[in-house]
């Protein structure tokens, strides 16, 4: 399941039933799972550990040193998941140890060509990354975000669970979830309704959702008053919304 072409580090834990393409590198200190394929020209450096079923296109360059001036060449590290899709050209860095030391990306990501995820990145599981995306470090993605095309997040943002995120928006504040962004820098376009019932969100938990959102946005309330309005909403999603926005360090898009 190695190709003869590739070049392995001695100290790489490769499982039996990876797969490693022609002329791809893996270096010291990398773990492969079960079931894994590496396809033929990737670069992958240690410490990197990858999981089960991931599936790694050509030319992507995985767990390479952090892009930060203040990288010293300390051991710092990078952990994917599992199942993952990983296409061409993809760029996955190691964390820093000013912030996690670790960047980590969870399960059953999809991530289109291009894409570059940067030190400390926290990613969790089932996102899509479409073509371009980008994070600065220390970005945190939540459960099944969608990045469209050439999207941007800035360093220390995070984006709620169920957002959506379009096509060349620049993300410089704390994206809420469930809800759409949109521009240069992203504005908020409602409820990222077709996602959520794709989801399986009823038209009940929906109706709720809209009414938050009317109440954080269209309401022309402060957001101290507007999560007053929230806490009244016996709803499991709304007081989702309410914890997120409380424990925001970059403020909300507004």
């Amino acid at each position: 399941m190695i190709d003869q072409t590739a070049i392995i580090d001695p100290s790489a834990k490769i499982a039996n039933s990876a797969h490693v393409g022609p002329y791809s590198v893996i270096g010291p200190a990398v773990e492969i799972g079960e079931g894994t394929f590496i396809g033929p020209h990737v670069v992958i450096q240690g410490p990197t550990k990858i999981g089960r079923d991931n599936k790694i296109f050509q030319f992507s360059s995985i767990g390479e040193m952090p892009q930060d001036l203040k990288f010293q060449g300390e051991q710092t590290y990078l952990e994917i998941g599992d199942r993952n899709t990983i296409r061409e050209f993809c760029t996955f860095n190691r964390g820093t140890v000013q912030d996690k030391t670790t960047t980590r990306i969870g399960h059953d990501n999809f991530f289109m060509a291009y894409v570059h995820v940067a030190h400390d990145c926290q990613i969790g599981n089932h996102a899509i990354f479409a073509n371009n995306a980008s994070l600065a470090g220390h970005v945190t993605i939540e459960d099944y975000v969608t990045l469209s095309g050439f999207s941007g997040v800035f360093q220390f943002c995070r984006v709620g669970a169920y957002s959506f995120v379009a096509t060349n928006s620049v993300i410089i504040k704390d994206v809420p979830p469930f809800i759409k962004v949109s521009g240069y820098y992203a504005k908020p376009f409602g409820l990222n309704t077709i996602g959520l019932q794709r989801r399986g969100f009823t038209e009940d938990v929906l109706i709720l959702l809209r009414r938050a959102y009317k109440i954080i946005y269209r309401n022309g309330l402060t957001i101290a008053k507007a999560i007053e309005e929230l806490r009244k909403m016996e709803c499991v999603e709304v007081q989702q919304l309410i914890q997120f926005i409380e424990t925001s360090r970059s403020g909300i898009t507004r």
